[in-house]
């Protein structure tokens, strides 16, 4: 049976990437709603059906995975690695003695433990002694409460890890930072963090000449090589590039002239497109570049499947971009201004009401970010494809994001 998995980055307070929280779903027989996602995920594992290991759905990050109590107390799968797996309880498990004591047996197997959504209640208390991560959804914790403020404090002297959930806005991340919480996880880092006018130096003008060459049909090469011969930083980029051995295994390109015949025309877009993001991004976290490029990939493969053109890469251009507003603090309409695009891209972008190709890409692509199983569905019958072929797109767009990512 294959694995369905959607993945949820969780950051430190410096915004870089600590782990993944990983959302299964078992197949087909997973249907809504007669199934809950925890005991998806306890099936699933229980029955060791995932196929695809989980160091390579997260690169090697830990992976926060939820436990139901059947799994816990009856079919813990013990041959996941105790050093990149941490077992998140559930909030809807009773804490009975029998559960107790498989937690403790878990720990001594040395896996690291971790409970969510946790209320503060005095029935957790039994299982304490075997918890390292303790999960709080932002919007049930009042930080002006002493009483709890005390509580928050209590856990760190232990050496609990405090984690924030639904951590929503960068207000939210900034005040429980400062309250000693030592992750987070939310879409906060997919928004901008304040509305404000940034300025696009002269450095980045020519890559977004060259954007605005690489989106047209007609491929002014004359004009691309120009650009580069006067960049010597664009050149040493292209190479470094060109000469990845996930782009490129057999020829070593040694001259401008070669690289640029040797990509061809789209590819030479794509390149272009991934250069013009990687020099906006500027200082912003490194999650957000890897988000970006999951999706370009993600949604020019899934344009491939339809049927469609490559040639202008929009369903590419489309996903690399569709977090710009986020890189640059900017709303998506004022960053747009900038960018030399299509409509259709800038009406999907702005999440205008449109109904296209483009559209349903993205929408895929926030799906398989938020867990939206139900639209994964009804997407794999208007294409008519499997789920098993839309996961197995998903994880190559994420691992070529990855390789992707030091080239840049």
């Amino acid at each position: 049976m294959f694995a369905y998995v959607a993945r949820q980055a969780i950051y430190d307070t410096e915004k870089r990437v600590y782990g993944y929280e990983l959302l299964f779903r078992d197949g087909i027989k997973n249907c809504f709603p007669d199934i809950s996602p925890d005991e998806a995920t306890s099936s699933m594992l229980a029955s060791s059906h995932l196929s695809i290991g989980v160091e390579n759905i997260t690169f090697n990050k830990p992976a926060f995975i939820n436990f139901h109590t059947d799994t816990l107390i009856y079919r813990f799968p013990s041959t996941l690695d105790p050093q990149n797996v941490v077992i998140e309880i559930v909030e809807t498990v009773a804490v009975t003695d029998e559960l107790v004591k498989a937690c403790a047996q878990i720990n001594e197997l040395g896996y690291k433990m971790a409970l969510d959504d946790y209320d503060f209640s005095e029935h957790w208390e039994a299982l304490m002694p075997y918890i390292h991560f303790i999960k709080f959804e932002v919007e049930v914790i009042d930080l002006d409460n002493p009483v709890i403020v005390k509580r928050l404090q209590q856990f760190a002297d232990e050496g609990k890890i405090l984690i924030a959930e639904r951590v929503e806005t960068h207000e939210e991340f900034e005040r429980f930072k400062a309250a000693g919480f030592h992750y987070f996880q939310g879409y906060f880092l997919s928004k901008p963090e304040v509305v404000k006018h940034k300025h696009i130096d002269v450095s980045v003008n020519s890559v977004i000449e060259l954007l605005r060459i690489s989106v047209s049909t007609e491929l002014d090469v004359a004009k691309i090589t120009e650009i580069f011969e006067r960049d010597l930083g664009l050149t040493f980029k292209l190479m470094r590039f060109i000469n990845n051995p996930s782009v490129n295994k057999r020829n070593k390109i040694e001259s401008l002239s070669h690289a640029l015949k040797f990509l061809g025309h789209v590819e030479l877009k794509k390149f272009i497109a991934l250069l013009t993001l990687a020099n906006l991004k500027g200082n912003k976290p490194e999650d957000l570049l890897l988000s970006s490029l999951t999706r370009a990939q993600f949604c020019k493969l899934i344009n491939t499947k339809m049927g469609q053109s490559e040639d202008p890469p929009n369903s590419f251009i489309l996903g690399l971009f569709s977090r710009t507003d986020a890189l640059l603090d900017m709303p998506m309409e004022q960053v747009l201004e900038k960018l030399p695009f299509s409509e259709i891209i800038t009406d999907v972008l702005c999440k205008r009401e449109v109904e296209d190709e483009l559209a349903q890409q993205f929408q895929l692509c926030v799906a398989f970010e938020t867990a939206d199983w139900r639209k994964i569905d009804e997407f794999a019958k208007k294409i008519n494809t499997s789920n098993e072929d839309l996961f197995s797109m998903y994880y190559e767009a994420a691992a070529w994001a990855n390789q992707m990512q030091s080239s840049l």
